[in-house]
C-alpha cells in the first residue's frame, strides 16, 4: 500500500468520525479535542531512564533514541530497553555449512494411532541453528561523538526531552561541555529513514560529530540484537560519495543493504575504522541530516521534507480513527488509563502495523531472535480494525498468503488437510523448532478472525473473495485436527496439544475450553463465509460444530482442560495465562453457562498467581468481565498493580529485565477498551456497556467498532 493510499484511507476514516459511529451521548458538541487528548499524555524526561527511551517509526522501520535524541548512550541502555534500529526487511542468516533441515528436528508422537512428526527435538544442533536463523538485525547505531570518541552519560546534563506524538517527533535538549544542544528527531512515514535537526554552538566549539557504527548479527536470544566483536565477518563499504551525501553498502554473508546519509551544512564524512564512520561538522550552529536504510541504493527526501511529512502523517493519524476521552471521570484512575490508551495507539502504530506480523518487542530490540509468534498477532493488531484503522492490520495479511505452500506442507507432513500455520517463525514461514510452540494450536483460527473483522468493517463481496482461500484452508485444517471419539459421540482436541496456558504436557492435554471455543468460532465463521459467497455449507464442519466436546466443568467452575480438573483446588493450575476466561472474553460463545463463567471469573480474580501472568492476560480477563456484566472487575484488572501490568513512562508494557517491553499488552489494552466502550455483539443497549455505570466513569468515544 502506498503512502498516498494510506493517507486517503485515513482521511476517509476522519470523515466518518461522528457520522457512522456514536459520539458521547450522540451530541455533535461533545466531539473530542484530539490534540488536547494527545498533548496531555506526551511523556517527558529530565534524566537518563534506561526503561524510557523514545522511538520514532512507521510500522516497517523504527529508531529508538536516548535523551540526546540519538543512540549516543547505547551501552548504558543495554540494562533496560536497548537502543537499536530495526526494520521488517532487515534479517540475517549465519551461513549453514551442515545443510540443516527441519526434518532433523522431528519427534514422532502417537496421535490416535498415527505417528505424527513435530519439530520438537530441541537438544540438537539443527534445532538450535534453525531456531536462531534468520534473526533480525540492528541496522546501525547513530550517535553523537566528540572528536570521534564516544560520549558518556556523565558528559550530558540539564536534560529536557519530550516525545511529541502529535508530530511523531522526539524533542531533546541538554548541556554538553557547558553548551546547550537542541535536537529534533523524526522518522519518515513511508521510507525507512530518520531526519535529525541539531542546534548548538557545540557543533563547532566542542566538535560534536555524528557517528555511524554497524554491527554483525547475533545468534543469541538477547534483546540487544547485535554483535560488535565479529568485525571480520561483515563489510561496510562506501559505494557512492557526493558533495553532501554518501552511501554505504553493508554485506553480512547473504544479507546486503544500503545506508544513505544526506546532510545540509559544511561537514566531512570520515571512515574511522572498519564499520565506523564520523560525520565531522566543520562550522555551523545548525545542522540537519537524514539517514536512510534500504535493500537498494536509492535517493531520499531531505530533512525538511521528512519533518513536514512526519508532522502531516501523525496529525492525520490522530484526527482519524478511534479516540477515547476519560478526562471527565470521577475515578482517580481514569487519567492513568487514558495515558495508557494514548501511548499504546502510538506504539502499536509504529511497531505492529507493518507488512510482517510483529515480534513481541516490535522493532525495539529482539526477543526470540527477532522472530514473531503468530499466536500473538491477534493481541498485537486486532485492535486496529476496532479503532477504525483496518489498513494497519490488513498490511500483514498478504504474508499469510505468501507462506501458504509452507503451511500446506506442514499440514500434509502431519497427515492433516488444509494449512497449519506456524507458531514461531520468520519471513519465510518455516516453523522454529520448539518443545512447546510446535504443539500450540490457538494461532490457527486467527486468520479467520482477522478476515471476519475486515468484512465487518467493510461488508463488500470483494473482501470475501480476497480472503476466502485463507479462511477455507485454515478451517480445513481445523476440521481435520478435531478427532472423532465415537464412543462418546463427540469431537475432541488433543492430545498431543499444548494449550495457550503453556503449563501442560502435550501428550496429556485434551479439550482446553479456550481452544474448544476458538474452534467453534472459527468453523462457524468459515461456514458463514461460504454462505455469503453462495457456497454450500461443509457437512463435516457442521457435524464438528454440533458435536464438539463441552467445556470441562468441576465443582461449579470451568476448568483449564478436561485433563486438568483441579484448577481451583491445586495452585499449580493457576499459573500462566488464565485462558479459560478467553473462551468467553476474547471470543463470543452462545453455549456458555453464564453463572458458571461468573463463578470462574471470581475464582480467577481471587486466586490466580498474577506474578506468573503476561501483559495480555489483563485485557483478556477484562473482556470476560465486561461480557459477564462486571465492568468493575474489568477496570480493576486493567489497572491491577502488578509487575506484568506495568506501563512505563514511554507507554511500554514492562514484563521483566529479560522482556522490558511487550507489545501484546498494549494491543490487548486497546482491544479491551474498544469493546468496553463500543460494545460487542449482544451487549446491553447502554452507552459504554463495559464501563461502570455508577457515575464514576464518564466515557467519551469516537470511531470505535464493536467486538464480535
Amino acid at each position: 500500500m502506498t503512502g498516498t493510499t494510506l493517507k486517503y484511507l485515513l482521511a476517509i476514516s476522519l470523515l466518518s468520525v461522528g457520522l457512522l459511529f456514536p459520539l458521547r451521548r450522540g451530541e455533535e458538541s461533545d466531539r473530542i479535542d484530539r490534540k488536547a487528548l494527545v498533548h496531555r499524555h506526551m511523556p517527558t524526561l529530565s534524566d537518563v531512564d534506561v526503561l524510557s527511551p523514545f522511538t520514532v517509526g512507521n510500522g516497517e522501520f523504527a529508531f529508538t533514541a536516548d535523551v540526546t535524541g540519538l543512540q549516543t548512550l547505547a551501552p548504558v541502555y543495554e540494562t533496560g530497553i536497548p537502543l537499536v534500529t530495526q526494520s521488517t526487511w532487515g534479517w540475517h542468516t549465519i551461513p549453514d555449512s551442515h545443510d540443516y533441515r527441519i526434518e532433523q528436528t522431528w519427534e514422532y508422537l502417537d496421535t490416535y494411532g498415527r505417528s505424527v512428526p513435530y519439530a520438537a527435538a530441541m537438544n540438537s544442533a539443527p534445532a538450535q541453528y534453525l531456531r536462531a536463523n534468520p534473526h533480525r538485525l540492528h541496522l546501525g547505531r547513530i550517535a553523537f561523538k566528540s572528536f570521534g570518541a564516544d560520549i558518556h552519560a556523565s558528559d550530558v546534563s540539564d536534560i529536557r526531552q519530550v516525545m511529541d506524538h502529535w508530530q511523531g517527533m522526539i524533542k531533546s535538549s541538554f548541556q554538553f561541555k557547558g553548551m546547550a544542544v537542541k535536537v529534533q528527531t523524526c522518522a519518515h512515514p513511508q521510507d525507512d529513514q530518520i531526519a535529525v535537526r541539531v542546534e548548538s554552538p557545540a557543533l563547532q566549539q566542542a566538535s560534536l560529530d555524528i557517528g555511524f557504527d554497524f554491527p554483525y548479527g547475533s545468534l543469541e536470544w538477547r534483546k540487544t540484537a547485535y554483535d560488535w566483536e565479529s568485525s571480520h565477518r561483515h563489510s561496510s563499504t562506501i559505494c557512492r560519495r557526493g558533495e553532501n551525501d554518501v552511501s554505504i553498502e553493508r554485506r553480512l554473508d547473504s544479507t546486503v543493504y544500503y545506508v544513505t546519509i544526506r546532510w545540509q551544512g559544511d561537514a566531512e564524512f570520515i571512515e574511522v575504522k572498519a564499520h565506523s564512520y564520523v560525520l565531522r561538522i566543520k562550522s555551523a550552529k545548525t545542522f540537519e541530516f537524514v539517514c536512510h536504510f534500504s535493500r537498494k541504493d536509492r535517493g531520499t527526501d531531505n530533512s525538511a521534507l521528512t519533518f513536514e511529512k512526519s508532522a502531516t502523517y501523525w496529525r492525520d493519524f490522530w484526527q482519524s480513527g478511534g479516540a477515547v476521552d476519560l478526562s471527565a471521570s470521577a475515578d482517580p484512575r481514569a487519567a492513568e488509563l487514558e495515558r495508557r490508551i494514548v501511548l499504546s495507539q502510538y506504539l502499536t502504530a509504529i511497531q505492529c502495523s507493518g507488512s510482517l506480523p510483529p515480534q513481541e518487542t516490535g522493532l525495539t530490540g529482539n526477543s526470540w531472535h527477532g522472530k514473531f509468534h503468530l499466536e500473538m498477532h491477534w493481541w498485537h493488531a486486532a485492535h486496529f480494525v476496532l479503532w477504525g484503522r483496518a489498513a494497519m492490520l490488513e498490511k500483514s495479511l498478504p504474508w499469510y498468503e505468501s507462506i501458504l505452500p509452507m503451511a500446506r506442507a506442514k499440514a500434509d507432513a502431519q497427515g492433516y488437510d488444509g494449512v497449519r500455520w506456524p507458531k514461531m517463525t520468520g519471513p519465510e514461514g518455516l516453523s522454529s523448532p520448539s518443545s512447546v510452540g510446535e504443539f500450540l494450536i490457538w494461532q490457527q483460527p486467527h486468520p479467520i478472525y482477522f478476515a471476519e473483522l475486515l468484512y465487518r468493517d467493510d461488508p463488500d463481496p470483494k473482501v470475501l473473495r480476497r480472503y476466502e482461500n485463507i479462511v477455507f484452508q485454515t478451517a480445513a485444517f481445523m476440521a481435520s485436527f478435531a478427532h472423532w471419539d465415537e464412543s462418546a459421540n463427540r469431537y475432541v482436541l488433543g492430545p498431543p496439544l499444548i494449550p495457550a496456558q503453556e503449563i501442560y504436557r502435550a501428550t496429556e492435554t485434551m479439550n482446553p475450553p479456550f481452544e474448544l471455543s476458538y474452534w467453534a468460532f472459527g468453523l462457524k465463521t468459515a461456514q458463514q463465509w461460504r454462505q455469503r459467497l453462495g457456497l454450500a455449507r461443509v457437512e463435516k464442519w457442521d457435524h464438528i460444530i454440533d458435536h464438539l466436546a463441552q467445556w470441562p466443568v468441576n465443582d461449579g467452575f470451568y476448568q483449564n482442560a478436561e485433563t486438568a480438573l483441579h484448577t481451583f483446588t491445586d495452585e499449580f493450575h493457576r499459573n500462566d495465562h488464565p485462558t479459560l476466561l478467553g473462551a468467553y472474553g476474547m471470543l463470543p460463545n452462545d453455549d456458555v453457562d453464564i453463572e458458571i463463567m461468573r463463578r470462574t471469573l471470581d475464582g480467577v480474580v481471587r486466586s490466580w498467581n498474577w506474578q506468573r501472568t503476561w501483559g495480555w492476560d489483563y485485557p483478556m480477563v477484562a473482556m470476560a468481565a465486561a461480557r459477564l456484566g462486571r465492568p468493575d472487575i474489568a477496570i480493576d484488572v486493567l489497572l491491577m498493580d502488578v509487575q506484568k501490568n506495568t506501563f512505563l513512562n514511554n507507554g511500554h508494557n514492562y514484563q521483566s529485565d529479560r522482556l522490558p517491553l511487550y507489545l501484546p499488552g498494549n494491543g490487548g489494552l486497546l482491544t479491551a477498551i474498544a469493546m468496553m466502550a463500543a460494545g460487542w455483539d449482544g451487549a446491553p443497549e447502554i452507552y459504554a456497556p463495559g464501563f461502570p455505570q455508577d457515575g464514576s466513569w464518564t466515557v467519551q468515544y469516537e470511531g470505535l467498532r464493536k467486538l464480535p
